[in-house]
């Protein structure tokens, strides 16, 4: 973790833009205020990137177009977004006195698995930066030319020091599906936050008893165990898998 943070350190140093990019789905659990902090000392611009837009409803962008400011919304898989992204960091650079003759470096800042590669791809045009569903994938500093006059560096997403929230880190995705522990909890918890978009997706009934709920998934889906019975963990490992990769909206 000392060294993902020494990378952060750096990108802000080496930054004229900086992008700290949040799930459209979780807006408030993807913010970073150390990050923030460290921004706001170097006291360079900051632009609020809510990725995933495509997987949230109308109101919620709508909220938080007010909320954080700049701030542009984006999805990457359908390209929405990224010229008013663009056109947001050439203004943002002008703000900040970069001359319009220089390369603007734009650092990409955010949690594990909220789409920074799947931006900068975007961004190019073609893929540049891996990506995977894997928490962690980007593994070093990368840096891609999206634009005659800017080049973004990518960073392995940053976890706050404090943070232990478990449930939290399975449902942002930095925690992969594979290896998160009492995964039925977390499809509860994902069950209360979205109520009835669980149900919808798998077409099964709204019930009170959220375990029951996972049952049903589970024989509609023929998850089961050795004698038919409803494999749980199972079941919930993969409501897990189709959240993280944005297949539930």
């Amino acid at each position: 973790m000392g060294k993902f943070w020494n990378l952060v350190d750096k990108v802000i140093k080496d930054s004229d833009v900086l992008l700290l990019l949040l799930d459209a789905r979780l807006v408030e659990e993807t913010m970073n205020p150390e990050v923030e902090n460290k921004v706001e000392e170097s006291e360079k611009p900051l632009i609020y990137v809510i990725t995933k837009c495509d997987l949230v409803d109308k109101d919620v962008v709508e909220v938080y177009k007010k909320k954080l400011k700049p701030c542009v919304f984006i999805s990457a898989k359908k390209h929405f977004g990224t010229k008013i992204l663009r056109d947001r960091i050439l203004i943002e650079a002008e703000k900040a006195g970069i001359k319009t003759y220089k390369t603007i470096n734009v650092g990409v800042l955010g949690y594990p698995n909220v789409g920074k590669s799947s931006l900068i791809n975007a961004m190019k045009g073609k893929k540049s930066a891996p990506t995977s569903i894997i928490s962690g994938y980007t593994k070093n500093l990368q840096m891609v030319r999206t634009h005659k006059r800017m080049m973004l560096m990518d960073t392995p997403g940053v976890i706050p020091y404090s943070e232990k929230d478990y449930i939290k880190h399975a449902l942002i995705g930095t925690i992969d599906f594979n290896q998160i522990r009492e995964a039925d909890i977390v499809v509860i918890k994902l069950m209360e936050k979205y109520s009835g978009m669980i149900e919808y997706f798998y077409g099964v009934d709204t019930q009170k008893d959220k375990e029951e709920t996972i049952k049903e998934i589970a024989l509609k889906r023929g998850i089961l165990r050795k004698g038919g019975e409803p494999d749980i963990t199972k079941t919930a490992k993969t409501i897990i898998r189709d959240w993280q990769t944005g297949k539930i909206k």
